[in-house]
């Protein structure tokens, strides 16, 4: 395995590259742009490479379901780290075009929902296609093959393009969550703001059975910061859930939540445990959820079977 080797969704100048270069270990790594996503993670786990950054979660559009389906199957991979960077658009041309000549406009999927109403008062009649990525839809505009793309703006010179309109976006503070991924290993210590990610398969499909899911969190006060429910592939009505919650594994709520799931379901895929980009400690904590109180309640068994309890 190349352990100086992160690879990431390109092409050059894409916001994962951005996202990417603001981890401080990236400076001592050489970074792949690869065409999507499934191909940056399979060079993760055919040891090409020591880690994949990708896009996980946007404001507007909701989760990448590209990320979330490659993390739910396949050789298991982990999260170690992430990173959330505010996204705005800039519309890239060839120069000397003018918003009147274009007809044909492109980007990644995700960005299309962030600037649509832009596009209908601005772009009425142009014609929209998707691109692997964003700074690929550059790379297309600069071949020719559309007349406008948005991207970011710092992927101008890299294309030979002009920002004809700069900072479009339809929400304000959109932004994007990116994930570095790589195989499994050790989790790093807590530090007082993390998060812990993993993929739930429910046992059967009866009513109440994402509810006993549920319970796992709720009963030892784990805050859920994220569900989403992907298709497995097996037929119509089968799903599993990617579920982000508060917390790290060496925390006693959270890791009896997690063997809580293995209880009851078929299969539980651990994501990780890694610090939150916010750095935002939980803002609340139930009574009796934390790890002193799940230590007192368990000595205080161990009494019990001593014939010891109340002493």
């Amino acid at each position: 395995m190349s352990a100086t080797r992160y690879t990431y969704l390109g092409p050059e100048g894409t916001f994962t590259e951005v996202a990417l270069r603001t981890l401080p270990e990236a400076a001592t790594r050489e970074l792949v742009p690869l065409a999507s996503v499934p191909a940056a993670l399979d060079a993760v786990r055919e040891g090409e490479a020591s880690g994949a950054f990708v896009p996980i979660e946007n404001s507007v559009e909701g989760a990448v379901t590209a990320t979330s389906d490659e993390l739910a199957s396949g050789t298991p991979l982990m999260i170690y780290r992430e990173v959330l960077l505010p996204i705005a658009f800039a519309l890239l041309v060839r120069p000397g075009t003018t918003l009147d000549d274009i007809k044909t406009v492109t980007s990644h999927p995700v960005a299309q929902p962030q600037v649509r109403r832009w596009i209908a008062a601005n772009l009425p009649h142009a014609r929209w296609e998707s691109a692997a990525s964003n700074a690929d839809g550059a790379r297309l505009v600069q071949e020719g093959r559309f007349d406008g793309a948005f991207a970011g703006e710092f992927a101008a010179p890299i294309y030979g393009l002009d920002p004809l309109v700069s900072d479009i976006h339809d929400a304000q503070n959109a932004a994007t969550r990116f994930v570095l991924v790589g195989r499994p290993g050790r989790v790093s210590s807590p530090t007082g703001s993390d998060k812990t990610s993993m993929v739930v398969w429910l046992p059967d499909d009866h009513p109440g059975a994402l509810l006993e899911l549920l319970q796992e969190f709720a009963v030892r006060g784990v805050n859920l910061m994220r569900i989403e429910s992907r298709p497995t592939g097996e037929g119509l009505g089968n799903y599993c859930f990617l579920i982000d919650c508060e917390g790290h594994l060496a925390e006693r709520r959270v890791s009896e939540a997690l063997m809580g799931l293995k209880r009851i379901c078929p299969q539980v895929r651990f994501l990780g445990s890694y610090p939150r980009a916010d750095r935002q400690a939980a803002t609340y904590q139930r009574p009796g959820t934390s790890d002193t109180d799940f230590t007192d309640a368990a000595d205080w068994l161990s009494r019990c079977l001593d014939g010891r309890g109340e002493i």
